[in-house]
């Protein structure tokens, strides 16, 4: 009586992934990056017109500390990387250390700072970048 049938599992510690389940996990790891990569990338846009937004705020707050001190607008902004002596020969400034480069990158990519005034004593900054224009104030 040696015709006793063993058991068809396999040996304990033997076990493994089947084929279905290691194609199920690729597939849901698939997706869950096909949803992350653009919200990345959106992520980076964003970012990048804070950056911009932040940036021609400080301008814009240094071109009125310079106006504050020499009575009128500058002609640029690069008056405002240097010290400036007003008519009752008052020396102030740098009101800023450097005009700041845009963000690298962008879709289209960020262009320079644009300063624009008025006789009216307003004045614009102004970038655009990323499908964006930023100006202020």
């Amino acid at each position: 009586m040696n015709n006793v049938k063993r058991s068809q599992r396999p040996p304990v510690g033997q076990g493994g992934f089947t084929l279905i389940e290691l194609i199920i996990v690729v597939a849901v790891i698939s997706i869950v990056a096909a949803l992350a990569i653009p919200l990345y990338a959106n992520a980076q846009a964003r970012e990048r017109v804070a950056q911009v937004q932040a940036q021609a705020r400080t301008l814009a707050c240094a071109v009125n500390l310079y106006a504050a001190h020499m009575g009128t607008l500058p002609a640029a902004l690069t008056a405002l990387t240097s010290a400036a002596v007003n008519g009752r020969n008052e020396s102030a400034g740098p009101f800023a250390p450097s005009i700041p480069p845009p963000p690298f990158g962008g879709s289209p990519a960020w262009g320079a700072y644009t300063y624009t005034s008025s006789t009216a004593g307003t004045f614009s900054i102004t970038a655009t970048g990323d499908g964006t224009t930023v100006t202020a104030p």
